[in-house]
Parts: structure tokens; C-alpha cells; sequence
């Protein structure tokens, strides 16, 4: 039985690959913080979590000292973490390092993190220039990309063969950040309209813990050193997916397509990005890859996961720090009353 260690994996991209893995027929270990972040679901699958920080040693020799024929680092944020990982390599058949398309810098320099956002005007290849190494926090907009980039770089000189994937915004059941959360609020509040910004052309390439899991299980049988783009095999703009949250749940609402005359961030949504960003996963596709499902197929994962949790015992405050939900809707049913006087 080969034996895959999944290091910080009780988030949504862990947990699809726990599930991922373990149908393949691994054994798999899955560490984290803290038990009450973990999938309940997770031992059912056959998989064991163990608790600890994938940034105390103690706590990775724990799981590494004997080796494994896979490991995905979801945790691996600087070059430090990148050191501390190499030690374990030599007996790791494979190993998947998770990235982020925030890596990434327009010809002006700028990346997704930027205070001005960056301008793509092709899809994203993995031969795009990087943010390059700054110093800065790991924590901080500034430092996010470039501390990422650091630890790539490191784990790529070192010989082993390292997988490097840059998803771009995850979604997922158990996700840190379930930015689907906007629509599916919406929903659960049955609001009659939804507001659009700039008529919900905007677009931020979605990256399903599914797919990506589906592509670790494709590397994991071709060791090697190579960047990835990790995304969904297509790239649905907001209104899309305003739809597809919406028909998901059975409900309809009135769309509000708002121009440029709009007030300032009414119908701003998690993927207002215009020009749109967008990946280019040919590079996966040619490795033998083949998605999970395109977007309407696999978010339904996390959708149907936060409406249990929203409906369950969990106070709408508690929920609310998971995603981008918002407290009250008198600016939209304002401008709503506008439109119709």
C-alpha cells in the first residue's frame, strides 16, 4: 500500500485529496493544528490525523522519519519552511508543494495582491514572470507572493522531485476562505435581485479542491520537478456563477447588471476582475491530467457544505468569519427602490 503524508490538510484542499487518495488506495496521514478543524468524515475514509504543526519538527519527524511515496506540503509559505521540509525528502517518492497564482506580475510589475490590481491580457502560463524574493511578511500583501516564490525556488534547486502548483481561488468543502459564500448567503436570505458590478463580466479563474486533488493523484504517478497551473477547466464570471449558486439551490432572483454609474462597490463579488485572470492549464493536460468536473460540477461540494453548516448549530457570527457574508443589505434594497421609483 503506498503511503501519502498530508502536512496541514484538514483545509478543503486536503480534505478532497484525503478523499482522493484514499479511494486510490493510500494510506494516508493528515496533520493539523487543531481536531476541531478536522473533516468529520476524514477517518471514516480510512485516513488517520494526526495532530500537530507542520512548522514544529518535532511534529514532522513524527510523520517523515519513515518516508513516503507522496507528500503535499498545503503549508509551505517561505524559504524556511521550504529548508525544513528538504530534510525529509530523501526517502519521498514524490512530493506536491500547493502555491498560488498570487506568484504572479503583470509587465508592470504588478500581482493579484498589488494595491493596483495587475492586468493580464492573456491566459496565465507557468513561463509568466514571478514577484521576485523581498523580505517582507509572509502575512502581508506584499509578502504573500514573493515568500511563496522563495520556498519554490528553494525546493526546486534541491533535486528531488518537487511538484509546484499554483491554484488560483480555491473552493471547496472546509475551505478557510468559501468566497461562494456571497451568493450562497444571498440564497438562504431569499433576496429577490442580485447586484452585479460592472455587469458580472469580472472574472478570477476558480480552482476546485477536487481538481486539484485529481491533479496531486496525477503527479504523485509522475515524480518530477515542475510548476503547475492549477485551475478549474473553465473560467465562469460572476454572473456564471451567481447563477450556478443560485439554480443549485432552486431559487431565482432578479439580476441587476450595474454600469459604471453605480455607486461605489455595490455588486463588487469575490470575482470582480476585469480584465479577467485566467489560467492556462496546458502544461497539466499535457501530464496526463483530467479534471474532476468544470466548475458547476464540482462546487457543489461546497456549497451543499455551507449550507449544512449554516443551518446547524453554528451562530451566523461564528460562520460569518469564514467568508465575505454581508450584515445587512441596505445599500443594495436602496439602490433597488432607486431603479424602480
Amino acid at each position: 500500500m503506498r503511503r501519502a503524508v498530508i502536512l496541514a490538510g484538514t483545509g478543503a484542499i486536503g480534505w478532497a485529496t484525503v478523499r482522493r487518495l484514499c479511494g486510490a488506495g493510500y494510506e494516508v496521514i493528515v496533520t493539523g493544528r487543531d481536531p476541531s478543524r478536522v473533516p468529520p468524515g476524514l477517518t471514516a475514509t480510512g485516513a488517520k490525523f494526526v495532530q500537530g504543526d507542520r512548522h514544529d519538527p518535532a511534529a514532522m519527524s513524527a510523520v517523515l522519519a519513515s518516508g513516503a511515496d507522496l507528500v503535499v506540503d498545503c503549508a509551505c509559505y517561505t524559504a524556511t519552511h521550504a529548508h525544513a521540509l528538504l530534510a525529509y525528502l530523501g526517502d519521498v517518492t514524490s512530493t506536491v508543494m500547493i502555491s498560488s497564482k498570487a506568484v504572479y506580475v503583470d509587465r508592470d510589475g504588478r500581482h493579484t495582491n498589488s494595491d493596483v490590481p495587475p492586468r493580464f491580457d492573456a491566459p496565465i502560463t507557468e513561463e509568466q514572470p514571478t514577484v521576485r524574493p523581498n523580505g517582507a511578511d509572509y502575512n502581508s500583501r506584499d509578502g504573500y507572493g514573493a515568500n511563496k516564490v522563495a520556498a519554490e525556488e528553494v525546493l526546486l534547486a534541491s533535486g528531488h522531485p518537487v511538484t509546484v502548483l499554483r491554484p488560483s481561488k480555491v473552493h471547496g468543502s472546509w475551505g478557510r476562505q468559501p468566497r461562494e459564500w456571497y451568493f450562497v448567503k444571498r440564497v438562504l436570505d431569499r433576496r429577490p435581485a442580485v447586484l452585479l458590478a460592472r455587469r458580472g463580466v469580472g472574472a478570477d479563474h476558480p480552482s476546485a479542491a477536487l481538481n486539484i486533488a485529481a491533479l496531486i493523484e496525477s503527479v504523485a504517478d509522475r515524480p518530477g520537478r515542475r510548476i503547475l497551473n492549477a485551475a478549474d477547466p473553465d473560467c465562469p464570471d460572476g454572473r456564471m456563477i451567481a447563477s450556478i449558486v443560485a439554480d443549485h439551490l432552486g431559487h431565482s432572483w432578479r439580476e441587476i447588471l450595474l454600469d459604471d454609474g453605480a455607486p461605489d462597490g455595490l455588486g463588487r463579488h469575490p470575482w470582480d476582475r476585469v480584465p479577467p485572470i485566467v489560467l492556462d492549464t496546458t502544461a497539466a493536460a499535457r501530464l496526463g491530467y483530467t479534471p474532476a468536473g468544470d466548475y458547476a460540477t464540482t462546487v457543489r461540494d461546497e456549497i451543499e457544505w455551507l449550507v449544512e453548516v449554516a443551518t446547524s448549530s453554528h451562530r451566523e457570527s461564528d460562520f460569518g468569519e469564514w467568508g465575505p457574508g454581508p450584515r445587512d443589505y441596505a445599500d443594495e434594497d436602496a439602490y433597488r427602490r432607486l431603479l424602480d421609483a
